[in-house]
């Protein structure tokens, strides 16, 4: 059972594989490989009810091997599932969303050529998360690091015929490989330093190494707080955190399902539950965790502030995703896992419905995605629109729905942290909760309500999703509305130690979570009021007097334009990294290939023989006197040399 869990997306992916591989184009096999891997996917989150049941409350955890992986010396890393209370939900999370997007996918990409491979692609990707929240050891989770971004590259750029789709994928894929570089020399450093790479036997090890010194080069550094801010950078690249977070909302170009699984339970989680696994790491490398703490906070406030002026609805969501991660993470920095992990749960079901529910959209509107040309569909699309209220609900953390409850929980526990990070996470938390409320609504006023901005044609067809992609909708709804409630008390409530168990390590100097239950009225009450606020500004701006936007930022254009171009993150790259770059990489081609290697050695002798034999040819002219006088020529130096040698 706890292997199937994991292995049945592979199951799935591979039949789909084969099928786009040998069996003929047409409906049926688009059909066979959506039921293949649907069925592979229901089956696995089946399974992981059950073991989460068992594991997270019942408290059974095990670690199931299968068989060795690496046996190298002191090297030694098996295949193997760790089953704990992390996990366990993880594992949950993963495979409920994941179902329903599988399922969704079966209307919104029915008329797609590439189905089974787009299939394929979305169970290998499960798998690959799956193996990443499984693994007992680093080299395992690395195998499933590199496998969702090797996905999520074949996934944003599944529409490979588009450029800009490829160009994002690529984005994607590079921008993620320098985290990787990162997380890969933090694991180098954890096997040189503690002789594993098994967690258990790291963890075990950790506290000998405290105060500790690593020496490289003239310099020398705190141990824990090198490997862990080496690690860190894996996770900063992986959950699109400041300044390695370019690539998440250009993943939109992939197909919306795409947009649900990587911004909702996959892939950009993957940073939050890593830093959460090595908790007994961290909590012995403080100054790492304040670095942790204000990234976070600080990637929570700049992707709030660009949220407020997108105006493609993938875009709004895609950028609500990045500030909701630098939550989780500024949670991880003040030593509330337990609430990053609760944020992390309740944030995929509202976020996995908030980004169907914009497919859904799309569908509707033939494709549009620009909120400036939508307006007016409450009446059409009802049941989309009683979805999207209840995402954005969740998400701006209002009462009493699932973000309320993980959101406000990571608020107080920043401020119960009483020190300057903390401090820092809590102020830039509040006014993102600010910016999450006004954006939520400006995108549900912008796009149901007020007079219809579209074309004519396109809104005369526009009409409900088929119930192949609604009730996908409902099953995240039920999450969206009633997950922070159940789970309130066992992940942070009077049950979080019971629950946790030996998961999570927070050192009792640490535990802001205990803190959070006891901070002031007004910082308990403040989440709620700023988000009042931010919906009221919204109605008033985007309702009561729909011009007025429009005015504000043509008086504010300067602001505007720095808010629209993503605080020109992309520009100062391509100014820094990608021009240089290709200065660079043209001169190599023109003077170092060309110029030098090829001018000097292949090309030159190629060149000096075609002369050669261009001259030579010169001697074939065709005429018969031409040939004779070559051989009464060649008759008299002959006999001449006879002679002279003879004399």
């Amino acid at each position: 059972m706890y292997s199937l869990a994991v292995l049945m997306p592979l199951i799935g992916a591979s039949i789909a594989g084969l099928l786009l591989a040998f069996a003929p184009k047409g409906h049926g096999r688009d059909l066979a490989a959506q039921l293949a891997t649907c069925i592979c996917m229901g089956l696995s989150a089946l399974l992981a009810i059950v073991i989460f049941h068992q594991v997270a409350i019942l408290g059974q955890s095990r670690t199931v091997e299968l068989f060795p992986f690496i046996t190298s010396g002191a090297m030694q890393a098996s295949w193997a599932f760790k089953y704990d209370t992390l996990s366990a939900v993880m594992v949950f999370v993963v495979t409920v969303c994941s179902t329903a997007i599988h399922v969704y996918s079966i209307g919104y990409m029915h008329d797609d050529p590439g189905v089974p491979r787009f299939m394929a692609y979305l169970s290998l990707f499960t798998f690959c998360m799956l193996m990443l929240v499984t693994a007992d050891n680093f080299i395992q989770m690395f195998f499933g690091w590199e496998g969702v971004g090797v996905c999520s590259y074949l996934l944003i750029g599944f529409w490979y015929d588009r450029p800009s789709a490829n160009a994002a994928a690529i984005k994607a894929f590079i921008v993620n490989r320098v985290g990787d570089f990162g997380f890969a020399l933090g694991i180098f450093g954890v096997f040189a330093m503690f002789g594993s790479v098994v967690f258990d036997d790291v963890f075990a090890a950790v506290p000998t190494f405290v105060g500790t010194k690593l020496a490289f080069l003239s310099w020398e550094f705190d141990t824990l707080t090198l490997l862990c801010l080496l690690l860190f950078v894996g996770a900063m690249g992986k959950s699109a955190q400041v300044p390695l977070h370019t690539w998440l909302p250009d993943a939109m170009e992939g197909p919306t399902p795409v947009s649900a699984l990587i911004h909702a339970a996959t892939m950009v989680t993957a940073g939050v539950f890593m830093v959460a696994r090595l908790s007994p790491m961290f909590e012995y490398a403080p100054d790492a965790l304040a670095v942790v703490c204000i990234v976070g906070a600080s990637t929570a406030i700049f992707a709030a502030s660009v949220g407020l002026v997108q105006n493609d609805i993938k875009r709004v969501i895609a950028y609500s995703t990045c500030s909701q991660l630098g939550y989780m993470f500024f949670a991880c920095g003040v030593s509330a896992y337990a609430a990053a992990i609760f944020h992390l749960m309740t944030h995929a079901f509202f976020k996995a419905l908030l980004f169907l529910s914009s497919g859904s959209v799309i569908h509707a509107m033939s494709g549009e995605q620009d909120m400036r040309k939508m307006g007016g569909l409450a009446p059409y699309i009802p049941i989309t629109l009683a979805m999207m209220w209840i995402g954005s609900l969740a998400l701006a953390g209002l009462p009493f729905f699932a973000g309320y409850y993980s959101k406000d929980i990571i608020l107080e526990a920043a401020f119960g942290a009483h020190s300057a990070v903390g401090q820092y996470a809590f102020w830039l938390g509040i006014v993102a909760a600010f910016m999450t409320a006004f954006y939520s609504w400006r995108l549900l006023f912008m796009t149901f309500y007020g007079e219809p901005r579209g074309d004519k044609k396109v809104m005369a067809h526009v009409h409900e999703s088929p119930w192949i992609m609604l009730v996908p909708l409902f099953v995240l709804a039920v999450g969206a509305i009633f997950a922070g409630w159940i789970g309130y008390e066992s992940f942070v409530g009077s049950r979080m130690n019971e629950f946790w168990r030996e998961s999570i390590l927070v050192l009792p100097a640490h535990n802001s979570i205990e803190a959070a239950h006891h901070v002031p009225f007004w910082v308990k009450i403040l989440p709620i009021i700023v988000g009042l606020v931010g919906i009221g500004l919204a109605y008033g701006l985007y309702i009561r007097d729909p011009e007025r936007p429009r005015r504000i930022a043509q008086n504010a254009q300067g602001l505007y334009r720095f808010l629209l171009n993503k605080w020109y993150f992309d520009e100062l790259y391509d100014a820094i990294f990608v021009r240089p770059s290709f200065t660079l990489g043209f001169g190599f081609w023109k003077k170092g290939d060309e110029a030098t290697i090829d001018g000097l050695g292949p090309d030159n002798i190629a060149a000096n023989t075609l002369r050669l034999a261009r001259r030579a040819s010169a001697l074939q002219t065709g005429y018969v006197y031409h040939y004779a006088f070559a051989m009464l020529i060649g008759v008299v130096t002959l006999v001449t040399w006879y002679m002279l040698v003879r004399g």
